[in-house]
């Protein structure tokens, strides 16, 4: 009769310290970032664009597929404008996103227009660079011609 005391009581003090225990799912509190840099790569069938700080930490991303494009309305320049305000707004609102150095990588459509959208919405451009790679000779070729 003890033993069944002894688990009644083992279970009434487990019900009675489940309260007790805290849940610690260590979420970051917002940074605030006064200025970050904007990655844009626009490719033919879509355009990604990137908001991250200084030092390449991302804040926020979206596409032309994220906001419902589909199919090869995905590499218009409409598309990449709406990607880049979302991506933006976010980081405006939840970081304190103010002025950026916008890199563009690629060839497609939404190149300009992503970069119209930074000042739309009111975010100051301090620099734009292009980093798009750019084929110099490329590899030795396999077999050579023997004299």
């Amino acid at each position: 009769m003890a033993e069944e005391e002894k688990k009644v009581m083992d279970g009434a003090e487990a019900v009675a310290e489940a309260p007790k225990v805290t849940k610690t799912k260590g979420k970051k509190g917002k940074r605030i970032v006064t200025s970050g840099q904007v990655h844009v790569q626009a490719t033919f069938n879509n355009t990604i664009i990137t908001v991250t700080d200084k030092n390449g930490g991302a804040l926020s991303a979206s596409s032309a597929g994220a906001n419902g494009f589909r199919g090869s309305k995905k590499g218009t320049a409409y598309a990449a404008q709406i990607a880049a305000e979302k991506a933006l707004e976010i980081a405006k609102r939840e970081h304190g996103l103010n002025s950026v150095d916008v890199f563009v990588s690629g060839i497609g459509l939404g190149r300009d227009s992503a970069i119209r959208a930074v000042s739309n919405v009111g975010i100051k451009i301090d620099s734009i660079t292009d980093v798009t790679p750019i084929a110099h000779g490329g590899v030795r070729p396999k077999g050579e011609r023997k004299p």
